[in-house]
């Protein structure tokens, strides 16, 4: 597939990634800690499965690229004292939405929460089962530095009935690893794969970052040829966000060795290519998947979500995020836990919510959530399903359909092979409130 130069630099702008609608800067800081416990109390009113979000913020060092909420330590104690704040908080999480709910999925998200020694990870899963109640299918999920890993922190998490490991591997090149400050061998990498075969996790799952500095076609083509090697069930391809007005860390990168748009473009062309030949299926945005994982099926049986855990089956109505900066999405109501640690911690050891800003969501908003919801997870948006004006919306993606990235057939608007890379710009037409965030230096490229 040959995309012409022009076509990339008329899509390549800011945009959203659309885990929510509406998007972050979006939200209000009148949506406060009283908002926050009345969406709780609102989820306590059924008995839905739950997701929980666990944010364990410590890494033993900064990666140059990287665009979490994260901070670094080398001291046991001082990972210990923020176990001791997220208790705190579940502690007032728990007080809103009663005890014993039940718990259809965990995951372990960063930061990098197999920093923690083994006796944390087991004093953190504690504090979750003996708060709620885990569904008989419950999935518990992990991220992992591969750097950190050991054969028996690996038992200990499949002990605990972790399943699935997503490890960050981003690139294997050895070239652009020194160029984002992060050296991981590929053998490395490949040596924990196999321990984690052998520990009896179910589902590994790989991250892989294009657009980074120094990267190539050729050197991004072994990185996948190995990555494929390794056999893993999903494999994330995220685009990386240069915001260093936002994350100043990332200044420490070289910004005239970032790829130019044609070739970050290539990056990502190359891992689709390479992982839907392969035999995986090509989950919306970036997300790859073996035809037999739960997340394929889901996509296949039109059950795929897409929520701030990335795309997910979501058996659970209710996403509770805990831990400083985490998001939840409870009772139609977003709600965002304050992202500076001395301003989360000051609220939970006072007894309350950290909650800095959020959202409810209106009836628009509910419409335009499913229309972007179904663009980015079935890969087309029904006419039935258009929120406001149907003609005027059909009017510019006309637009689209000329370059090739949609077909607008009798009842729908139809996502087309080459409209997949664009997907972002699709949702974007839908989005209200956008044109006021103009400028808003927290969005990624869209390509």
């Amino acid at each position: 597939m040959r995309v012409p130069v022009e076509l990339i630099a008329r899509y390549d702008k800011a945009g959203p990634r659309y885990t929510s609608y509406p998007t972050v800067p979006a939200w209000s800081a009148s949506f406060d800690e009283n908002a926050h416990r009345e969406a709780l109390a609102a989820a306590r009113a059924d008995d839905a499965p739950l997701a929980v979000y666990a944010h364990l913020v410590y890494c033993a060092q900064k990666c140059f690229y990287c665009g979490c909420n994260a901070l670094t330590t080398r001291h046991p104690e001082t990972v210990d004292r923020y176990l001791d704040d997220l208790e705190r908080e579940l502690d007032i999480v728990v007080e809103c939405l009663g005890r014993a709910r039940r718990v259809a999925q965990l995951h372990w998200g960063g930061g990098t929460p197999n920093l923690l020694s083994d006796a944390q990870l087991v004093r953190t899963f504690a504090m979750f089962t003996e708060r709620f109640r885990f569904s008989d299918d419950v999935e518990l999920s992990i991220e992992s530095d591969p750097r950190l890993a050991t054969r028996e922190q690996l038992r200990t998490l499949r002990a605990l009935g972790f399943t699935r490991i997503s490890f960050g591997v981003q690139d294997l090149d050895p070239v652009v690893q020194k160029a984002v400050g992060r050296i991981q061998p590929a053998e490395l990498v490949e040596d924990i794969v196999a321990a984690s075969r052998e520990a009896g996790f179910r589902g590994i799952n790989l991250d892989l970052i294009y657009g980074l500095p120094r990267q190539t076609v050729e050197s991004f083509s072994r990185t996948i040829e190995i990555a494929l090697a390794l056999a893993p069930d999903r494999v994330a391809c995220f685009g990386y966000a240069h915001i260093p007005t936002q994350r100043p860390h990332q200044r420490l990168i070289d910004e005239s060795q970032l790829p130019d748009a044609r070739t970050r473009f290539e990056l990502f062309r190359l891992a689709a290519s390479a992982f839907t030949e392969a035999g995986y299926a090509w989950i919306g945005l970036d997300h790859f998947a073996r035809e037999d994982d739960p997340l394929a099926v889901a996509q296949r049986e039109r059950r795929l979500h897409r929520n701030f855990m990335g795309y997910t089956t979501m058996p659970g109505r209710h996403l509770i995020g805990v831990g400083m900066s985490a998001i939840s999405d409870v009772a139609g109501r977003f709600a965002q836990n304050e992202p500076a640690l001395a301003g989360w911690r000051a609220s939970v050891e006072s007894g309350h919510l950290a909650t800095i800003k959020g959202h409810r969501l209106s009836d628009d908003d509910r419409a335009r959530q499913a229309a972007i919801l179904h663009l980015m997870c079935n890969l087309e948006l029904p006419f039935d399903a258009v929120p406001g004006d149907l003609a005027a919306l059909r009017e510019r993606y006309e637009g689209f359909e000329k370059d090739g990235l949609v077909t607008i057939e009798a009842d729908r608007f139809a996502v087309t092979p080459l409209g997949r890379f664009f997907l972002r710009n699709l949702c974007m037409e839908l989005d209200t409130y956008l044109p006021a965030q103009k400028g808003v230096a927290r969005f990624s490229r869209t390509v």
